[in-house]
């Protein structure tokens, strides 16, 4: 006896969903919680598995179908594998034939309405000849018709392909365009960033930071760091922490706007923009005041790799109460980056660069980095931006204060 395969129940922050991918068809079999469907929403990728061992025997909703919370997908059987039948096959070619039959008549509606919408004098001139509407390039006013340009199409020479003849579309030289829908996820991300810079008065500004400091300490530590810890020691910990010490002493910072009011969080939950082949999500560490730098590298790690394998929920990605991306890691050395709502501040990591610097009146090389902090200049003013951004310099270039909590 067949059993509905139904769509899981999405949270009340994702409305529909979008069907990516069927990898099992009518008939296939499939093992107990083996991944048969995967459905995409707004902002993660869920995967529909088996209920038991057996075969899909019917598709409800195809490849690119929207889905409800809940909503009947497919039809599933326990045991053996189902076997096409006859009947089902005989359903396919009438589809089919139906399908061929009224594409048919669609063309012939489409060309008797071109060759009805032109001038009597054309309408004759097309009918006679035999030409349709849409082969005839049109000079007249507006792309119309004339009698001229049927009779000139009638007598361009024909073209007859030889085998030595390349196709059109492997001509050599051809400007070729591949044109795919945007993913759920990239639409959603968008629109949130067009958002952004429409609802928001976003500013940025810029300071740098010499990063020798830390890379000594990293230098130093990272084998006893990784032994002790299993984890990496990387730069993100650093920043993650120096920034959470700064949204303490600039509370506006870690603020959000609601309507006319505004938000203060008591707490401090950081996303971590990572980009995937899906587009860029924003999982977040959650009390981050509370974390070791080696809880912060395993836990960024981890979301790496569920992002990598489209494995990220929803709950991981939701709040948020501020932002750090990291351009630098393809080499930007320069970006304003775009907050993320409702949030009031977003600080941008960028490409570390070996620069000439006057240190106590004398040139140095020094590993520099240009730090970017967006923030919404309705909440938060210049004066609090600026003095956020240079607090989390200084604490990036003495990062002993960071540690001892100085």
């Amino acid at each position: 006896m067949a059993t509905e395969i139904k769509a899981p129940v999405f949270p009340e922050s994702v409305a529909d969903g979008t069907i990516a991918t069927w990898h099992k068809q009518v008939g296939e079999a499939v093992s107990r919680d083996e991944v048969i469907c995967d459905i995409e929403t707004d902002k993660v990728v869920l995967e529909v598995v088996a209920p038991a061992d057996g075969s899909l025997v019917a598709i409800v909703k195809n490849e690119g179908d929207t889905v409800l919370s809940n909503e009947v997908i497919a039809q599933f059987e326990e045991g053996a594998a189902a076997q096409a039948t006859p009947q089902s096959a005989d359903v396919k070619e009438t589809v089919k034939a139906a399908t061929a039959q009224t594409e048919a008549g669609a063309s012939a509606i489409v060309e008797r309405e071109q060759v009805q919408g032109q001038a009597p004098s054309v309408r004759k001139a097309l009918t006679e000849t035999g030409i349709a509407a849409e082969e005839v390039q049109g000079t007249g006013r507006g792309g119309r018709i004339t009698k001229e340009d049927v009779v000139n199409h009638q007598s361009k020479p024909a073209t007859v392909a030889t085998p030595a003849t390349a196709p059109l579309s492997m001509a050599v030289g051809e400007r070729i365009e591949k044109r795919v829908p945007m993913t759920r996820l990239r639409k959603r991300v968008a629109e949130r960033l067009l958002s952004a810079t429409q609802e928001t008065a976003m500013l940025t500004t810029f300071n740098e930071v010499n990063m020798k400091p830390i890379m000594d300490m990293r230098k130093q530590y990272k084998d006893a760091f990784e032994k002790r810890h299993g984890s990496r020691l990387g730069f993100m910990s650093f920043f993650v922490k120096a920034v959470t010490e700064a949204l303490k002493r600039y509370p506006a910072v870690n603020a959000s706007i609601d309507g006319d009011d505004i938000v203060y969080h008591g707490y401090y939950d950081i996303g971590v923009a990572v980009s995937s082949e899906r587009g860029l999500v924003v999982p977040v560490l959650r009390d981050t005041d509370r974390l070791s730098y080696a809880e912060v590298e395993s836990g960024i790690r981890g979301y790496a790799e569920k992002a990598r394998d489209g494995k990220l929920s929803i709950d991981e990605m939701t709040g948020g109460t501020f932002t750090i991306t990291n351009g630098g890691t393809f080499g930007s050395l320069l970006s304003t980056p775009i907050l993320n709502q409702p949030q009031t501040g977003i600080l941008g990591m960028h490409k570390i660069q070996e620069r000439p610097m006057a240190v106590n009146g004398q040139v140095v090389i020094l590993p520099m980095m240009y730090l970017a902090l967006s923030y919404d200049h309705r909440m938060i003013d210049g004066k609090e931006a600026v003095g956020f951004l240079v607090t989390v310099k200084e604490l990036l270039e003495e990062p002993a204060k960071l540690i001892l909590d100085l």
